[in-house]
């Protein structure tokens, strides 16, 4: 007969969140490469942020839940005169963040963007920099807190797909963040341990809001959500909560069995800093990442193309697996959000105006009976090689080909692009240009004089890090 009790021992912590904690707490930082990446990375994400507050919808979503809530020694959203609790900023600073889908990127078995992390690092911070200064929080601590956040996202993606599974990849957020916030609020190895289980065992979102016919503005603020969920699980360690050490691999009950299909989550190489070394940065476009080289293929084609559009027969678009399965779509658009994951769209765009802006999602623009006419002529195909070299940890290609068919028969030069300029293979190309537009995003927010003085403060590495970071937050908020 078997036994229907169980066994109420608790085990030890799974060894991915023993791992995860162990990194955050005990992992030193000393690649150069990583540094200098994460400041680039920290000025892109913040100009991000900025930029998106230009667009109406999402401003409506930031400030306190209840109108007039004031909060002494608040933490700050990024370009406003918001002061709020912890987990509202982060959730304000998170949204703005992701809002325009326009920074950093990593793409494996799953894809997602580590500087989502930001939302939640920045607030954490600002709150310990404003409420206790004694403990000398700089911006080399959002830094290096960066690079980790990075690093346990990511390197969790190179193997393990959570969309597979139907599950969204800001889950990965929730974790990371979790990780890192629990070190800046001064949660013990142990407390980090147990906010990190709680990260597992909350419910994880799902990928509907990305997806035909279900796309839409969820995804802009969904990683916002996830590092505010993460801050509030961190505050409730801290408040004496207590962990779920097999949350991960707990029979029929854990996240293994529940939401994975029963797999294991693999680790596959040592946390330290592969990611921000190798992260991808959106410099040129706008756009979801599998699409950026066939953005950079079309505006190449634009010159050509620009006279002739009602001569063309096809357009072959050839790509990888993972753009297909996640961006390829037909039929109608319903919401920027649907139109700024779609590759047929994005490349129509690309090869009408020679370019591509945040702007071109918007109605005024899809509403061009030209957009709809060109992806009705785009074929989209498979190249096994294109799809092999996206995962290869060597190249992580996101190559795109694109050629033009005319009714004529003849047709137009094949432009194929396997790194885009964010990549770290054109890093060099890229950095001048990340700048540059650092520069124009902190212009739509901030007088010229202001601007300057951030520019310079950006250009001294010694006198960035060593800023406290109440004083650096001072320079990205409205008085």
């Amino acid at each position: 007969m078997s036994s229907t009790v169980e066994t109420n021992v608790r085990p030890d912590p799974d060894e991915l969140i023993q791992k995860i904690a162990d990194y955050v707490h005990d992992y030193k930082i000393t690649n150069d490469q990583a540094i200098s990446t994460a400041k680039y990375c920290l000025m892109d994400t913040i100009g991000c942020g900025l930029l998106a507050l230009t667009f109406p919808e999402c401003k409506s979503l930031l400030g306190p839940h209840i109108d007039g809530t004031e909060v002494p020694n608040g933490v700050r959203v990024l370009g406003t005169n918001f002061k709020l609790d912890p987990i509202k900023a982060a959730w304000d600073n998170g949204a703005i963040i992701r809002w325009l889908d326009f920074n950093d990127t990593w793409l494996a078995a799953e894809w997602g963007h580590p500087s989502d992390n930001l939302g939640g690092i920045l607030s954490a911070c600002d709150y310990i920099s404003q409420n206790f200064p004694e403990k000398d929080i700089s911006v080399r601590d959002i830094i290096f807190s960066m690079i980790k956040a990075h690093e346990i996202q990511g390197v969790l993606a190179l193997e393990n797909s959570f969309n597979r599974v139907g599950l969204d990849h800001v889950l990965l957020v929730k974790i990371a963040s979790v990780g890192v916030i629990s070190v800046i609020l001064g949660l013990t190895k142990d407390q980090t341990i147990d906010a990190l289980s709680q990260a597992f065992v909350d419910g994880q979102s799902l990928r509907t809001y990305r997806h035909a016919p279900n796309a839409g503005p969820r995804k802009s603020w969904a990683a916002g959500d996830a590092t505010s969920r993460a801050m509030q699980l961190v505050w409730l360690t801290k408040k004496g909560q207590i962990g779920y050490p097999s949350a991960i691999s707990a029979p029929t009950w854990g996240f293994k069995d529940v939401l994975f299909n029963g797999k294991d989550l693999i680790l596959n190489q040592e946390f330290e800093s592969y990611v921000m070394e190798n992260v991808l940065f959106k410099i040129s476009f706008p756009a979801e990442f599998h699409a950026q080289t066939a953005v950079e293929a079309a505006v190449t084609l634009h010159s050509e193309v620009k006279n002739k559009f009602d001569e063309i027969d096809k357009i072959k678009i050839i790509t990888h697996e993972s753009a297909i399965r996640i961006i390829s779509k037909e039929g109608k658009l319903n919401n920027p959000a649907d139109r700024d994951h779609c590759l047929q769209y994005m490349t129509a765009i690309g090869l009408i105006k020679g370019d591509l802006v945040a702007e071109d999602y918007e109605d005024s623009v899809a509403n061009d009976p030209l957009v709809d006419n060109l992806r009705e002529k785009m074929v989209i195909e498979e190249d096994l090689s294109f799809s092999k070299d996206y995962l290869d940890p060597s190249k992580r290609s996101i190559a795109n080909s694109l050629q033009i068919f005319y009714k004529d028969g003849t047709r137009s030069d094949l432009e194929e692009v396997h790194y885009p300029i964010g990549h770290k293979n054109r890093r060099a190309e890229g950095i001048p240009i990340l700048v540059s537009k650092f520069e124009k995003n902190l212009k739509t927010q901030f007088s010229d004089d202001r601007v300057k003085d951030i520019m310079s403060l950006f250009e001294d590495n010694e006198k960035l890090f060593n800023l406290p970071v109440s004083k650096f937050v001072d320079f990205f908020v409205k008085n």
